[in-house]
């Protein structure tokens, strides 16, 4: 039975709420219940928050292989090429709206992006280890010193995300680095070994073996949300919280549980 807690207190089970069928090799769901999923042939479908069919972007192998989705805006996906270098911005309705050739700012090298609350991009450059911000035309609108010299290791961060009132760069080895919006660095957390590492509120979420993880950007509290020892959870499953939902994709699709009311509160 899945149960949340919190310092070892059990809080509340979650219900599962729905299923969607299918052989997916990622998933992305929004803040308004949309999950966005990419099919092993390609295919890049959205379902609104009952599980519906509502759209389908079907030139994702025309710029390579799919990397990442962003979806922090629901009103405007991100989706990010690796291989091509390239970003593609899609409305609501699925449609490109804007393409962004990182080669043409001289950007060779990312793993990680991630859209910023005004809607800009923010992404690291693996050559020159810097933090950069871009506009919606590809220009680089600040960026920060070389990350090796200030921080004396070496970031190579898969996730990027903008939570609370910080940029947060994680990667396993070195943790959770903080910078604030204007790109300043302001800390590095010993969030280490986590992965599926994400935001919602003002907590970031993470699994940490068979536990799903969370640290309070607020009140510094490192937290046990759920214990997924009664879940087949791989090395290759997706497991995300948002909104007021979890979400695991697993080998046969993706399965949708109620999160209890207050689980974004429980460090409070």
């Amino acid at each position: 039975m899945l149960q949340w807690q919190v310092r070892g207190q059990q809080v509340a089970t979650p219900q599962q709420v729905g299923e969607i069928k299918g052989e997916f090799i990622y998933m992305k769901p929004d803040l308004l219940g949309n999950i966005f999923t990419l099919a092993q042939g390609g295919q890049l479908k959205k379902y609104n928050a009952v599980f519906d069919s509502t759209g389908v972007f079907n030139e994702v192998k025309r710029f390579g292989k799919l990397h990442s989705i962003k979806t922090d805006n629901p009103l405007r996906t991100l989706l990010y090429f690796k291989s091509y270098k390239t970003i593609l911005m899609l409305d609501r309705f699925m449609q490109v709206v804007n393409r962004i050739d990182l080669r043409r700012t001289n950007i060779f090298q990312v793993n990680a992006i991630a859209q910023s609350y005004d809607n800009k991009i923010w992404l690291f450059d693996e050559l020159d280890a810097r933090l950069k911000k871009l506009t919606n035309q590809g220009v680089i609108e600040l960026e920060t010193t070389d990350l090796r010299l200030l921080l004396g290791l070496n970031p190579n961060p898969d996730v990027i995300f903008e939570l609370y009132k910080y940029v947060c760069m994680y990667d396993e080895v070195n943790g959770l680095m903080l910078f604030d919006q204007l790109g300043a660095y302001r800390n590095t957390i010993p969030l280490k070994g986590w992965n599926n590492v994400h935001g919602i509120g003002e907590i970031v979420i993470g699994i940490q073996g068979s536990k799903l993880m969370g640290y309070h950007l607020k009140n510094l509290k490192t937290m046990e949300l759920l214990d997924l020892n009664d879940l087949t959870i791989g090395s290759d499953n997706q497991v995300v919280v948002c909104g007021q939902r979890l979400y695991i994709l697993g080998q046969s699709g993706i399965v949708i549980y109620n999160i209890p009311v207050g689980m974004n509160k429980l460090a409070d």
